[in-house]
This record gives structure tokens, sequence and C-alpha cells, in this order.
């Protein structure tokens, strides 16, 4: 299924109207070359040309040309058709094995000469083939850009002084390229992907860009060992899982497009590189990765922008015209070791995308201040249940296990009653005891948790009633004990505060001190918080006073008696409790000249 889509993604881009956007076609594949050799058509040497340029980030980023696909590289020798390493293309050694790169620099010119006579007569590969003639080491060391590229052994090819393309991209070495195959000795047999009795694939291509995979790619569909093989297949590798040259070329060259650099249609989420695509065109192609990914600098409100896009086209029936059975899948890939596992894989039509997307904004729904965005980022999400430092404010995410951020994506994608991870509300509940603190982010993570374990437990046949969800304001008709008693502990410091003058007066409050102890064990603290309650209510007018005593009786009408021990979830639901409660006490109300009402004292 995910290699199907991949292979039908690829024929699309192979035809996308912008040539920036079009993938090779089979046996080219898109490569940096950060260096390029131009010469004469008499072989000789004009410049060595850096094609590197300093992108938005300050990082040097070469050009990409479409090469002839690159051979995969081993222990041994195998070089490259008309690009390669410096090593390869000159023959000058960097590492200090100078006949093993004589060995290199003799296969690479042999591939050269090995094409066919209808590419050899090109004027490129001739003046090539003359350069190699006339080679001269101290005419290459004048060039400035020399220095840079013998240090790195720098990927580098060929280009005749005057043209725009690389030899290697001459419409004679193409057709040459295309037409030669690629495995001499491949059997044919029925591919997985097409149906079509073709040569099969041997080694697939390897897949770049996976975070924390190789630096020199990882696979996808790989056997090196006996274990993995079946009966008579023994030490025939890609032939176990038979997938055709084509395809194979097709689906890593697709999954290499969408885990570029600089692609649109690519997040980091943990350690799960995550990719979106459709198929058919879509303006809604990439619009996942602004939702989830962290938002640039200097346009912050994209994610809400995309969001609200979405959501704009779902209930205007925009869905339902072109991009009605266009699915869009979303696909989360993990390293392990040599190869790629697949984290998640999800496939869905626009609408059903747009629902799932809108019932995970909808779990996080909160009430909230007036900076707090009304669509958080994952990032601030998880940023929010992480310990923060003095280089990263907001939480340091490297603290978090890697794979919660893939574990969140996956749940949303998966459907609206599908929980997230219970790593996630532990990390919250956890952050808000350390921090004494249930700011906006942590209180709608803890929501969105909550609400998807009580849809999943509601659909699950149990003895007992279905829990309530949780509103993203205070719900005066929550009778859970937890959720009563994180009321009463924002009721009781508020108390405190007024008996001081108003919020900021003190240096601290009893949050401060009692708020771990009252989330997880209520007896050991209510009990001295309400003596305390007693004397602050002294210091106010007798209306305050009377206001906050039937608050606190409404609230404790429902418990009764103060719990022991408050289990991970109901710590959860106290969290939510207090920072509900908390919000309304500043909430604008209806009727602000009201003496006393249900939300606040005159």
């Amino acid at each position: 299924m995910i290699l199907q889509a991949l292979n039908d993604y690829y024929r699309r881009k192979c035809d996308d109207p912008d040539p920036a956007q079009r993938l090779p076609l089979f046996g080219l594949e898109q490569k940096e070359i950060p260096f390029v050799l131009e010469i004469t058509t008499k072989g000789e040497l004009v410049q060595l040309h850096d094609t590197r340029s300093v992108n938005e980030k300050k990082k040097k980023v070469a050009q990409t040309f479409r090469v002839p696909q690159g051979v995969k590289k081993t222990s041994g020798v195998a070089s490259n058709l008309l690009w390669d390493t410096l090593e390869y293309v000159l023959g000058v050694d960097t590492k200090g094995n100078p006949k093993r790169v004589a060995d290199q620099h003799a296969h690479f010119v042999a591939r050269i000469e090995a094409l066919p006579p209808s590419a050899r007569v090109d004027a490129g590969i001739q003046a090539i083939l003359k350069f190699f003639g006339n080679f001269n080491v101290p005419q290459l060391e004048a060039q400035p850009a020399w220095p840079h590229a013998l240090e790195s052994n720098a990927v580098m090819s060929f280009r005749l002084h005057g043209d725009v393309d690389l030899v290697c991209q001459r419409p004679a070495v193409v057709n040459a390229v295309l037409n030669v195959p690629t495995d001499a000795e491949a059997r044919l047999a029925m591919c997985l992907v097409t149906g079509d009795d073709a040569p099969i694939q041997r080694l697939h291509t390897s897949i770049k860009g996976v975070w924390g995979a190789q630096s020199s790619g990882a696979n996808i569909v790989s056997f090196n060992a006996r274990a993995f093989e079946s009966y008579g297949k023994t030490e025939r590798q890609g032939e176990n899982a038979p997938v055709s040259q084509s395809a194979a070329f097709a689906y890593t060259t697709a999954l290499n497009h969408l885990l570029r650099k600089d692609s649109s249609q690519r997040i980091q989420v943990g350690d799960a590189s995550t990719v979106f695509w459709a198929d058919r065109d879509s303006e809604f192609e990439s619009i996942a990765v602004d939702i989830f990914g962290d938002p640039p600098k200097d346009d912050p409100d994209r994610g809400a922008h995309a969001v609200q896009a979405l959501f704009k086209a779902i209930q205007s029936g925009k869905h339902g015209g072109v991009d009605d059975d266009n699915r869009f899948h979303v696909l989360g890939l993990a390293p392990n070791a040599a190869r790629i596992s697949i984290r998640f894989y999800h496939c869905l039509p626009l609408a059903e995308l747009g629902e799932r997307i809108g019932q995970h904004f909808k779990d996080l729904e909160m009430a909230r201040g007036l900076y707090d965005p009304q669509y958080p980022s994952l990032k601030r999400l998880l940023q929010a249940v992480c310990l923060s430092t003095s280089s990263q404010p907001f939480g340091d995410i490297d603290r978090l296990p890697p794979n919660l951020g893939g574990a969140i994506v996956d749940a949303v994608f998966a459907g609206p009653d599908v929980p997230y991870p219970s790593l996630w509300l532990n990390a919250a509940v956890g952050r808000c005891r350390a921090e004494q603190n249930v700011n906006y982010y942590r209180a709608a993570a803890i929501k969105a948790c909550l609400n998807r374990q009580i849809r999943r437990s509601s659909v699950t046949p149990i003895n007992q009633p279905p829990e309530k969800e949780f509103l993203p304001m205070l719900d005066l008709t929550n009778t859970h004990p937890a959720y009563r008693l994180g009321r009463l502990f924002a009721v009781l410091e508020r108390i405190q505060e007024t008996s001081a003058g108003g919020p900021g007066k003190l240096n601290s409050t009893i949050r401060d001190r009692y708020y771990g102890a009252a989330s997880s064990t209520p007896v050991a603290v209510f009990t001295t918080l309400l003596r305390l309650k007693n004397a602050h209510l002294k210091k106010l007018t007798v209306g305050q006073a009377a206001w906050f005593e039937k608050l606190v009786g409404e609230i404790l009408d429902a418990v009764t008696d103060f719990p022991k021990h408050l289990p991970l979830p109901d710590q959860g639901r106290f969290a939510l409790g207090y920072y509900q409660q908390r919000q309304d006490f500043f909430a604008k109300k209806p009727d602000d000249s009201t003496p006393i009402t249900e939300g606040n004292p005159s």
C-alpha cells in the first residue's frame, strides 16, 4: 500500500508543470553537485565553479542537478557515471591511499568509455576524454575553489563552457542512460507494486533524510541475513519481496524528494520524520506541515491560518469538488540502524482529514488568556511538559522520549476515539507538580488526553455509566471529586490573594507550597488549608467573605471525603479544576454591575 502510493506520487511528479519540482525519469536522480568543472570542447579547463550558495539558515547549499542514478556504494570500487567524488573524477588522493584512488579513477573513466557509440560521439563526452588526456593538476590548484573541494573530497561533475546543463544532462547521454539495463543479471518476476512481470531490483536505493538514520541512507526493503530470507531465495536479497527496478526507483525517488531539506511536505516530530502527500495535486497537500510544524519566526500565525483555511474548506463544502475522492497520505518514518521502520501510516480523504484535525483542536480547546494561541502548535505543547533551561525557556524538548511526538500525530490521524499516549498525560501532570503551575498548554494537553480516554471508555462496554467529557471552560455540573478539589484549591488561593489586596501582592501563595501535595494526597493538606482560609476570610469585607463561603460550600457539596491518594488521571482532573476555576475568576462576566454572582465577588 505505501510503496504503491509512493509509486503513484512519483508518476504524478514526473509530469509536474514546475520544472524545479519535476522528478527525474527512471535511471536519473536529483543530486547536489557542489563543484562543476567547466571545460571547452577541446578539453581545456576554464574554471572550477563553486555552485554553493548561502541559504536562509546561513549554511552553504549546493545546486541540485538531474544526473544519472548513482550506484549503491560498498567497500569496493564502484563509480557513478559522469559525476562522483573528487578522488573518482580526478584521481587525486585526499586520504592517503593512492593505489585505491588510482583504481577509482580508472573505473570512472572506464564507465565513460563503455557508453554506446551514440553517446561517445557527443561533444561533451569527447571534451571530457580530451580533458583526461591533458590532465593538469597545477592548473586545478590555481583555482580559488580547489582547496574547498580538496578538503571535503567533494562531489563534482563536468559542463561545457557556455552550456547551462551538465554534460550528463545532454540528450545523447540521457538517452544512453535510459536504455542501459541497471542489472544484466536481474531475474523476471511479478512486481508486488505494479503487478507486472519485470526485472526485479536486488538492492534498493537508500532513503536519505530520515532523522537519526545513517548519513549514507537506510532502507525500507532489504534482506541482509538468512533469517529474513524465504526458502529457495538465499542470498538473493530483493527477490524475497520482488519489486521491479522501475517501481523501486519510483518509490525511493519519491520518498527522497519528500524528505529533502527544503521540503514543504515534511516535518520532524520527535524521532518520526513525517511526510505528507496526496493522490492528486491539491492546495492542501502541505497543510499538515503548517498545522503541526513549528511556525517560522517571520510568520508565527501560519499554523492558525492553515487550520482556519482547512476548516473553512470543510464547512463550505469545498472538499466535495475536486478533492472529494483525493486521498491524503501521512507516513511516519523512524530510524532503526541500517533500516527504516514505519512508525505510522494513514490514508484519508480531505473531509475525514479535516474532521480528525478538527477533533484534535477541539480536544485541546481551553479557556485561555489574551496572548495564548487558539490553535497551539505541537512543538509548544511538547515544550510545555518539559523542563525549561536557560537556552530553552519554553522547555527543552530534547528531554522528552523521542517517540512521544510521533505517537501524538499517529493518534490524531488514527481517529477521534484513539487515546493520546499516556506518557503525554504523565509528563503534563508531572510538570504541573514539579513547577507548581498549571499553564494554558499543560491544561490543554491534560484535557485532550482525558477526553480521549473518556471517549474510548464509552465505546468499550463497562459496568458504570460513561464520564462526562471536560468542557473548555469551568463546568459547574462536573461533580468528580478530583475536579472539585482542584476548584477548591483555586478558591482557597483566591481567598488568600484577596485578603492580601489582590493578585500579585504576595511573593508566594499556597500554590507554591502545597500544590504538589494537594493534587496527589488531598487528605494531608486540605484540612490545614481550610483552617488557613478562616484566618484569611476575617480580613475581607462581609460581602466578600459571604460570597467565598458560599462558593466553598457549593464546591464541597459533591465531595464526601478527602481522598488519601489521587491516581495520575485524577491528578489531571485536579489540574483542570484548578486551571478552569482560576480562569473563571478573571473572565469578563455578562454584567459587571451585579453585586455578587457565581463568577466573582464584587
